[in-house]
């Protein structure tokens, strides 16, 4: 089988009619995502009293939001619309690639707002000199780059396979998946990825936690009434890293099972969770916990009502 053929995704067999319900499902909360993000999107760009690092960085995690789930949403839905769920080589290694960049692309950048707060913290009355305009958009410059050069080449060792195989048990692209259909030797593909893993995934989180552990043994050492400020700025961070840790965790963990090891809708549903939860969260939680943004949401919003 060569690399100008099809694969086929065959968690989409034999829906039925159901198939519909969860089309309409799919496309409501999609429009959701892209409604919320946007919002907040144009709530830091329109307002200047936001244009701060740390709202800047939170206007980069909706971007990255509508991003990934532009490499999701439009192709699942279609599967769910037609009969024939059949993706070309090409268009599975792209798709593959928006994903994985996408999960890369939040945690660098979750990694940046971690380092924005502990400047922050740590030396308040030098952070508008260390954090300007200039020197944060050289970092998330490089927290762009850094995965697409990364994921980027795990693409490109991929797409040099050929494949024996084109049944994929997933309803998106999977890197691993594709290697694993391959009927070459892929020892170096499966090197690879697993830098990309370290590289991408540990180093970043290996930093973060750095970073919230720092901050939190300087708000023991610092009164009440800071100790309160930082966490309430912290906090809502935190929770978005652990909610996105957590499915990115399962996604990982799902991807070494076998076909038929544990049941496919548990399957989906973890495989999922990575690209569906954190883009619905992540505006959420800053919408509501940050009131200059939820201030700006509301002037959005109003003329609508």
């Amino acid at each position: 089988m060569g690399n100008g053929t099809y694969f086929f995704f065959m968690l989409f067999e034999n829906l039925g009619c159901i198939k519909y319900a969860f089309f309409s499902l799919g496309f409501i909360f999609y429009c959701v995502v892209i409604y919320f993000n946007v919002l907040i999107i144009l709530a830091v760009f329109l307002e200047r009293t936001l244009h701060q690092p740390m709202y800047i960085l939170i206007s980069c995690l909706s971007i990255n939001s509508v991003y990934g789930t532009a490499g999701f949403f439009p192709r699942l839905l279609t599967d769910l619309l037609y009969d024939t769920h059949r993706i070309s080589f090409e268009a599975c290694i792209i798709q593959s690639f928006v994903i994985y960049s996408y999960a890369t692309y939040e945690l660098t950048i979750l990694m940046l707002m971690a380092f924005d707060r502990l400047v922050a913290i740590s030396k308040p009355l030098h952070y508008n000199n260390i954090i300007t305009i200039r020197f944060l958009t050289l970092l998330i410059v490089i927290a762009w780059l850094y995965p697409v050069i990364f994921v980027g080449c795990a693409g490109l060792l991929t797409a040099r396979q050929k494949m024996c195989g084109n049944k994929l048990f997933k309803v998106y692209c999977h890197n691993y998946e594709i290697v694993k259909l391959s009927c070459m030797n892929h020892n170096i593909n499966n090197i690879y990825g697993l830098i990309v893993t370290i590289t991408t995934i540990f180093i970043p989180l290996i930093f973060i936690l750095y970073s919230y552990v720092k901050i939190l043994i300087i708000c023991q050492r610092s009164s009440q009434d800071f100790r309160s400020k930082a966490y309430q700025t912290c906090i809502p961070h935190i929770a978005i890293l652990l909610n996105f840790s957590v499915a990115l965790f399962c996604e990982l963990t799902l991807s070494r099972f076998v076909n038929g090891e544990i049941p496919i809708e548990l399957a989906v549903i973890l495989s999922l969770e990575f690209i569906v939860i954190p883009p619905f969260v992540n505006p959420i939680v800053y919408g509501l916990n940050f009131p200059g943004i939820r201030k700006k949401v509301r002037h959005l919003i109003k003329p609508y009502k």
